[in-house]
């Protein structure tokens, strides 16, 4: 059964009739309507191949739609270019494999962050001596200062990923959506990593989307749960209304085993 939101929080953004069709054919996201409540922390939930991060990339245009549109509160409907590139200058993007240049620093992989804010021409000189502060205040902030001039490829994978949620954060962004930022670490650097992530947004006011799998980690950390299975939504609604059922119908089956991990999480909370 899907569940309708109740969450009364002004829309920071909102997709109308939003539909994504593969040029191979392939129909990855049918038809959708949905608003996203301004602070409010939203994990896209589903199997792999289910459209959740076909759903999210589409939020900042990094997939295009082929039908429908993108609205945000401050801009209105996305139509054309310029207007795109204002909506992700205000959005942090966080990846499932980092993204970093592994030779550069961490420092250097989050300054990253601020290009977007620079005419092209201006990129091809030092930023500015506020910019690197921002980097700086931004490493400090997911606890990699110290990793500051260590390339990146030197680091862990939670390390690679907290940088990546620096490099967010270095874009003083107003939206962060995150595409399966946790799937490549072990369960216990997931938690600590989701955990991060989620009280910097807390803390600043951030709305974010992020697309999971771990049914355990969407429960303890969302304020709204969306279930995605073959390209449509099929839960919508807080995590107490997500019960066993509600699980199967967005894997189709049995709800995959919670990880040693999170069922340790479960104990003590």
């Amino acid at each position: 059964m899907m569940l309708q939101s109740t969450d009364q929080s002004p829309a920071a953004l909102r997709l109308v009739g939003a539909g994504v069709v593969y040029p191979n054919g392939t129909r990855a996201l049918h038809p959708t309507s949905l608003a996203f409540a301004e602070g409010a922390f939203t994990v896209l939930l589903g199997p792999s191949g289910a459209g959740k991060s076909t759903l999210l990339r589409s939020l900042n245009g990094l997939v295009p739609l082929t039908e429908g549109h993108v609205e945000v509160s401050r801009l209105g409907p996305l139509r054309d270019a310029r207007a795109w590139r204002e909506h992700r200058r205000a959005t942090g993007m966080v990846f499932q494999q980092h993204q970093l240049i592994g030779r550069l620093t961490a420092f250097a992989n989050v300054l990253t962050g601020r290009l977007g804010h620079h005419h092209a021409l201006r990129t091809l000189l030092p930023l500015p001596t506020a910019e690197k502060r921002l980097a700086l205040n931004a490493l400090a902030r997911v606890g990699l200062l110290e990793f500051a001039l260590r390339r990146a490829d030197q680091l862990s994978g939670g390390q690679q990923q907290r940088v990546g949620i620096a490099r967010a954060l270095a874009q003083q962004p107003s939206l962060v959506l995150a595409d399966e930022p946790v799937a490549s670490l072990d369960p216990a650097t997931a938690e600590r990593v989701l955990a991060l992530l989620h009280g910097i947004c807390r803390q600043d006011g951030l709305t974010a989307i992020v697309s999971l799998h771990q049914v355990e980690l969407a429960r303890r950390f969302a304020d709204r749960i969306i279930g995605i299975g073959g390209g449509r939504v099929v839960f919508d609604g807080p995590p107490d209304a997500l019960d066993d059922a509600a699980v199967r119908g967005i894997y189709g089956g049995t709800p995959p085993a919670p990880t040693p991990a999170t069922r340790m999480l479960e104990d003590v909370t």
